[in-house]
């Protein structure tokens, strides 16, 4: 028997001011579209905003469904949107706004693990890291290097 240590490190920044100023225009961004996310269910609104290679901007926000499984996360959104209308450009950087109508959200939101999986597969795709930013409505914002420091075991197409 192994026993391995998996350690993750994330840089937390104390509100959405001490960004660097090319971050804080995506995260607004992504502001901007959590406000337009559809989630009269969850009323859980996340906004998702990817800064291109080519310096285009795609955002996207969470859209639900009554029939639940078929809504789709903000992340998976901008996500699926870029690689369509930009299939050769490489991901540099995801902001992430996540929060409730219902209450106040000031604590950082990360991806969920579908989210995570998909975003890895660009990651492992293009051959280099995705810096991801996440935030509540308010409040922290947590950086993560890459993808894979958030998802360090992940499923990935050498397992087909």
């Amino acid at each position: 028997m192994k026993v391995i240590k998996i350690e993750s490190s994330f840089t937390i920044y104390d509100d959405i001011s001490e960004l660097p100023n090319n971050v804080v225009d995506l995260m607004q961004k992504a502001i901007e579209a959590r406000q337009n996310a559809y989630a009269p269910y969850s009323k859980f609104q996340v906004g998702a905003a990817i800064l291109l290679d080519n310096g285009e901007v795609v955002i996207g926000s969470n859209q639900e469904n009554a029939a639940y499984p078929s809504g789709m996360c903000a992340e998976r959104t901008a996500i699926f949107y870029a690689s369509a209308k930009y299939p050769n450009a490489r991901f540099l950087k995801m902001a992430l706004t996540a929060g409730s109508v219902d209450h106040e959200t000031n604590s950082p939101i990360p991806p969920c693990g579908a989210c995570r999986q998909v975003i890895s597969e660009y990651e492992i795709k293009q051959e280099s890291p995705i810096e991801i930013y996440f935030m509540g409505v308010t409040g922290k914002v947590i950086k993560s290097d890459s993808l894979a420091n958030l998802l360090p075991l992940a499923f990935d197409r050498s397992f087909l």
